[in-house]
């Protein structure tokens, strides 16, 4: 019997809801119903974030507790009312991405099992030059909410003297996010680098708190993470609904709320009634353009100082004056044969490659299981979880790193807990035509 649909009339345009009454939250039990009717209810908020922009479809067709993939490429079947835009990707590939620009829109892509909105940086109008400046502040495993408020409220500073004006709001899964008009007038590279240049004055501020430091090893704290600045990078925009058990939501708050907010203060359930009480918290945002011109002789001066430009994510092209991409544990130190090999300046391990996270930290578990006395010994920052770019979708790896333990201590490299290979039986031709496959990988 095929499942029920129904259609939503939103301002005189028709969406066809299919299966509405799937539930996408098992815990509390929301309905993707009630996901579309959260949206409707904070329209527009979510368009003030997401409007307007080109937008990666992050669906999560079987739920919050399922597998989500990324969609860059606008489905085939679509409303004629929905705008697409052409995006050219650091890769040199092409998509056409879904826009949005109404209340209609959010409900077309709320079917299709969006739970957060994960715009670009830029207007439909002018995909080039980014209007946005975005803080992320992602804090290492442990890390307590306090400090991470406390992070916030030093970047705010920073913002300030340098003549910006950021907006915050909960991340709705660990963080905050603190976003900044700007004037479209810089490439990616620019506003990456003025982003790199706030990073490292808050940490100059804060650096017992937090860390510009790209690699997880090295970071301690909270992340300012600059390279959600880079091309293609998307965000989960404000008033998206994130895909944990309560269904909270990235939820913009004023500057007083921010010291006495809790990330769980706002669910898909509560945001409705706070949105009609208060009112969108950001609703100035769009007329509070800023410039980078100071942030950008910030950077300039740090690099005359010694602090060039900072490592890019893995499948970005090499970009001049970048600093060697390889983890300090595996950089090779002076003096050392060139055996092939990097050489390891940390004791890490590799526990599980995983096509889940929840497959991933079940492995961890059991590894742990094994190693009481060396468990006991690990600082939260010693479990390093890593997300990574599959083919269509991420996967986890898990590693450890062993410093805080006695050398004598510390078990060997082992079996993988779970070791999932990603690209198994995935071919692609050589520079000859000829079909290779993917060699079989080793732990690190």
């Amino acid at each position: 019997m095929p499942a029920r649909s129904e259609v939503v009339d939103v301002a005189g345009k028709q969406v066809t809801l299919t299966n509405p009454d799937k539930v996408y939250f098992p815990v509390p039990g929301y309905t993707k119903r009630e996901l579309v009717l959260y949206y409707l209810a904070v329209a527009e908020g979510a368009l003030r974030g997401a409007g307007g922009r080109p937008m990666a479809l992050k669906r999560f067709v079987n739920g919050a507790d399922g597998e989500y993939f990324f969609q860059k490429r606008a489905p085939e079947s679509r409303p004629e009312w929905l705008r697409t835009v052409q995006l050219s990707f650091p890769s040199g590939r092409t998509a056409d991405e879904v826009v949005i620009d109404d209340a209609a829109g959010l409900v077309w892509v709320a079917n299709l099992g969006c739970l957060d909105l994960n715009p670009h940086a830029i207007r439909a109008s002018d995909l080039e030059h980014p209007d946005e400046l975005r803080i992320d502040l992602d804090p290492m495993p442990g890390v307590a909410w306090d400090d991470i408020r406390r992070v916030a409220l030093v970047s705010r500073e920073v913002l300030h003297d340098f003549g910006l004006e950021g907006w915050p709001k909960t991340s709705g899964s660990r963080g905050i996010h603190i976003n900044v008009r700007i004037e479209p007038r810089w490439s990616f590279d620019r506003v990456r680098r003025a982003a790199l240049a706030l990073a490292r004055e808050v940490e100059q501020r804060a650096p017992a708190i937090s860390t510009s430091k790209w690699w997880k090893e090295e970071r301690h704290g909270v992340f300012i993470d600059y390279n959600q600045n880079a091309k293609d990078r998307t965000v989960a925009s404000a008033y998206s609904v994130r895909p944990v058990p309560d269904a909270w939501v990235s939820a913009p708050v004023t500057w007083d709320e921010l010291p006495a907010c809790e990330l769980g203060d706002f669910t898909l359930a509560t945001v409705p009634g706070r949105f009609r009480a208060v009112g969108d918290p950001a609703a100035g945002m769009d007329t509070a353009i800023g410039s980078l011109e100071a942030l950008l002789e910030l950077s300039a001066r740090q690099e005359r100082e010694g602090l060039g430009d900072a490592p890019w994510p893995p499948h970005y092209a090499k970009a001049e004056g970048e600093p060697p991409r390889v983890a300090p544990s595996r950089a090779r130190k002076d003096g050392d044969a060139p055996t092939g090999r990097r050489v390891s300046t940390k004791p890490l391990i590799e526990i599980a490659r995983a096509a889940t996270k929840d497959e991933a930290l079940a492995g961890l578990e059991r590894w742990k299981a094994r190693h009481a006395e060396v468990a006991a010994r690990l600082e939260p920052t010693d479990i390093l979880v890593d997300g990574m770019r599959g083919r269509f979708t991420l996967w986890y790896r898990i590693r450890v790193n062993l410093e805080h333990v006695p050398e004598a201590q510390r078990p060997p490299q082992e079996p993988l807990e779970v070791d999932y290979d990603p690209w198994a039986g995935y071919e692609w031709p050589d520079r000859s035509g000829q079909l290779v496959r993917a060699p079989r990988r080793k732990a690190q």
